[in-house]
């Protein structure tokens, strides 16, 4: 790991705002696109790959992660931070410069490539930076700003995208990309490299290849199924020979030996697959069916992340005093409740019964996926920490990417004869326009979509009723929901666990 070098007061702070900066830019990304892609459809076409839009920048920013992470190891934060960023800006200019839909999930990739540094990286430093006792300042800083920038990403997408145009959505991480540059390559002085550190380059190969044939088998057509799956399960099986053998695996298998690990991931995975389908899905219904604009689009995603804060910061609370399986499961029935209520709305449906259904998924989010780390985190040993919290997000994501093209393939394959409007003489107030039969049509196959992440979030909730018990014994950070919420990689280190309230869950 480089060393971390002597800085003053005066640069940490000036290294602390470029970082907010960066994760300003990840958050935001990540919730903002959705309420600007029924524009784009309507512009570009191609509703047959909307799905590829969020699974190829999930995917990317997902197998990115740990490369990202070793390579820091070997040459620097401070470099690949830089780098980071800048593949993210380049994305965002060839994003927003896009003109078929194949160009645009071709650059999301590239978008999601840098991602997969800005946000873990910013933690690391952020935790070389402080001692322990100032990191949950700056910790609950970065979470403010994380919570902040996820709840207010929707309807600054919508607006953006009615006001000026879909393409600023990604031309407005220009200006604060280059800031966020300038700013950390002033203030963050070079580090030197003390140990070397090994890149598993061929089991990143092959766990991207294996997830992109996955998703290629869910989403393509009839005739693509059985190649790509042959692919898929030649491409994983040898990940795995090789990953048994690798000195330093990028994904190690010998946490999933673990019940607290295995079975907590199988219910992270599912859930996951559930929760961006939303994200992804409901602008599509308020400006497809409903005919509202790209700004009422993102305004319907905002109860969605205000009860998933909510519920994140009140979770690690009530995780404490009745355990985590209850937690877990009470997240897993209001998911799934939501996506009930979503799989039964229709072209009548009013606004406010969309709003709630959507507040019942972030809730049901929010407990949900804090129960499971804190489980994880705390149903391992102190060693394990880093390993078993990347393997949660892990595992969120990559059952993102998996349910986003699923639910995508259910939508393309239901909306067989329906001519969506493309170009610009097919939008009108930034919506996609359709009436009578087709408007009909297009809101049963979201119902299908929507229906298909009840399931999944069922089978998740089943999983749950299995979880195995967790000894709370270190006790659970006053700021976990916080940090959950600042940190997509958060890494809680085993010297920095607080010793406090025992707990035995029967």
């Amino acid at each position: 790991m480089p060393s971390a070098p002597s800085i003053g007061l005066r640069r940490r702070r000036a290294i602390t705002i470029g970082l907010l900066l960066g994760m300003s830019l990840g958050a935001l990304e990540a919730t903002v696109v959705g309420s600007a892609m029924p524009t784009v459809i309507a512009t570009l076409g191609g509703l047959e790959h909307y799905s590829w839009v969020f699974a190829a920048y999930l995917l990317t920013s997902t197998a990115s992660v740990p490369i990202w992470g070793r390579l820091s190891d070997l040459y620097g934060r401070r470099r690949l931070y830089l780098a980071g960023i800048f593949v993210f800006i380049a994305g965002s200019a060839l994003s927003g410069a896009a003109t078929t839909m194949t160009q645009l999930i071709v650059f999301r990739a590239i978008q999601g490539l840098g991602a997969g540094a800005v946000i873990p990286l910013s933690m690391t430093i952020v935790g070389e930076l402080y001692a322990l006792e100032e990191r949950a300042r700056t910790q609950a800083l970065f979470s403010g700003v994380w919570g902040l920038a996820s709840i207010a990403g929707p309807m600054v997408g919508g607006y953006i995208t009615d006001a000026l145009s879909w393409r600023w959505v990604f031309y407005l991480n220009l200006p604060f990309g280059v800031l966020a540059t300038v700013v950390i390559a002033l203030a963050y002085p070079k580090t030197a490299r003390t140990t070397n550190a090994r890149v598993d380059w061929l089991g990143a190969a092959l766990l991207f290849g294996g997830v992109t044939a996955l998703l290629i088998a869910l989403s393509g057509g009839t005739d693509a199924v059985i190649p790509w799956t042959v692919a898929t399960i030649a491409l994983l099986a040898t990940f795995v020979v090789v990953e048994r053998r690798a000195a330093d695996p990028i994904l190690p298998l010998t946490l999933f030996r673990l019940p607290i690990v295995a079975r907590s991931l199988l219910v992270v995975f599912m859930t996951g697959m559930a929760m961006f389908g939303a994200i992804a899905f409901v602008p599509l219904f308020v400006q497809g069916v409903m005919g509202g604009t790209a700004t009422q689009a993102g305004q319907a995603l905002t109860p969605l992340f205000l009860g998933w804060v909510a519920t994140s910061i009140v979770g690690a609370r009530l995780t404490v005093r009745i355990g985590y399986r209850p937690v877990a499961v009470t997240g897993g029935v209001l998911l799934t409740a939501g996506f009930l209520a979503l799989a039964l709305i229709d072209a009548d449906t009013t606004l406010r019964t969309l709003l709630l259904a959507v507040f019942m998924l972030g809730c049901g989010m929010g407990l949900s996926m804090l129960a499971l780390l804190l489980a994880v985190q705390h149903g391992v040993e102190r060693s394990l920490l880093g390993l078993a919290t990347s393997l949660n997000q892990f595992s969120r994501s990559v059952g993102a990417a998996v349910g986003v093209a699923v639910m995508g393939a259910i939508l393309a394959r239901s909306l067989s004869g329906i001519d969506l409007p493309g170009g610009e003489s097919g939008m009108a107030r930034g919506a996609i326009q359709l009436e009578g039969a087709a408007r009909a049509q297009f809101a049963h196959a979201l119902g299908r979509v929507f229906a298909a992440g009840g399931l999944m979030s069922a089978i998740g909730l089943a999983l749950s009723f299995v979880l195995p018990p967790v000894n709370f014994s270190r006790g659970v950070p006053a700021a976990a929901g916080e940090q959950l919420l600042a940190a997509e990689m958060a890494n809680l280190e085993s010297n920095g666990d607080p010793q406090a309230l025992v707990r035995d869950e029967a």
